[in-house]
């Protein structure tokens, strides 16, 4: 009893420590957020502990074991697009594993997830992100930084992870460009307006250096002089929506579903959206297909060409 107990010890701690290096993986080499990284680790712990409810290896599971595992999500009234999620993060470890060699083969590669909930991305109007832009205090360097976040999150499309990466030497201020490091250590340049512009010259002349008392090379710096983080920004921006009449929630991704929305509705093509984006894939970009009412309207009545009578016919 006490040997097996040993091994059972040991099996747990070899498996935390295989987890663990999967999760490096996704940050240091698949340039993962932190906060993703986060959610597929705790996906990988809960599918764990159902393993050890069912006393199950978690090397040595079979299609059956993971269709039953899908089937207790579905009990606990997990959402479609939960279990989606909750089945890409084990899909991925799995994978992770069969290539370090610790499984044959991937046991989660012929399982699909249920079908998912179809919601349409979330994003302000316009008149809702002015709103947004007027409250960070501009006499403040907190303020000046503030402004520049909102501007630049909405200007570029960026992710957060994406966005408290920036460095100060990344941004080419005479082509208004910016070189992000974005998913899987992909390059990409990204263009800002003159409102963005406008902002960052704020910042960087009359609030940057005030912040920046640990002389850090990144352009986001928080109130004690470190490095911005993810969840840094979400505060700013819970902080920045309750200052205003708007009645939604407000995430640094609801700005991105903004921008891209946004360059839809004014006739922006869906390849150029995607490579903004930095979406490897067009059926990531293609959730942004919808477009307001208003919007269809406007096509429909000039490019119909019986859509309205012209004088001449009446």
């Amino acid at each position: 009893m006490i040997l097996r107990k040993i091994i059972v010890r040991w099996s747990l701690i070899k498996r935390e420590e295989i987890k663990n290096s999967y999760v490096d993986y996704l940050k240091y080499q698949k340039n993962y957020s932190d906060y993703t990284a986060l959610n597929y680790s705790s996906d990988i712990d809960e599918f764990f502990t159902f393993l050890d409810s069912e006393i199950i290896d978690f090397l040595d599971i079979t299609y059956d074991e993971i269709r039953f595992y899908l089937m207790k999500l579905k009990e606990k009234n997990d959402k479609n697009i939960s279990i989606d999620r909750k089945l890409s993060s084990l899909r991925g470890f799995y994978k992770y594993l069969a290539n370090e060699g610790y499984v044959k083969s991937n046991p989660f590669s012929l399982v699909s997830g249920p079908k998912k909930d179809k919601k349409l991305p979330r994003y302000f109007e316009y008149n809702e992100l002015e709103e947004l832009f007027n409250v960070p205090d501009l006499s403040t360097p907190i303020g000046k930084r503030d402004r520049l976040l909102l501007e630049m999150l909405y200007a570029t499309g960026v992710r957060v992870g994406e966005l408290v990466s920036i460095k100060v030497k990344d941004i080419d201020l005479s082509n208004k460009t910016i070189l992000i490091l974005g998913k899987g250590n992909k390059e990409r340049i990204v263009s800002f307006g003159e409102y963005c512009y406008d902002s960052l010259i704020d910042y960087l002349d009359n609030g940057y250096n005030e912040l920046n008392i640990k002389h850090e090379e990144y352009l986001f710096i928080n109130n004690n002089g470190g490095v911005l983080t993810e969840r840094g920004v979400r505060y700013i921006l819970d902080k920045i929506i309750k200052q205003t009449s708007i009645q939604k929630s407000i995430s640094p991704h609801m700005i991105r579903h903004s921008f891209a929305t946004h360059l839809l509705n004014e006739g922006c093509d869906l390849i150029t959206v995607q490579k903004l984006l930095g979406h490897e894939s067009i059926k990531a970009t293609q959730i942004y297909t919808h477009v307001t009412t208003d919007r269809l309207k406007e096509v429909y009545y000039h490019s119909f060409p019986r859509a309205k009578i012209e004088e001449k016919d009446k």
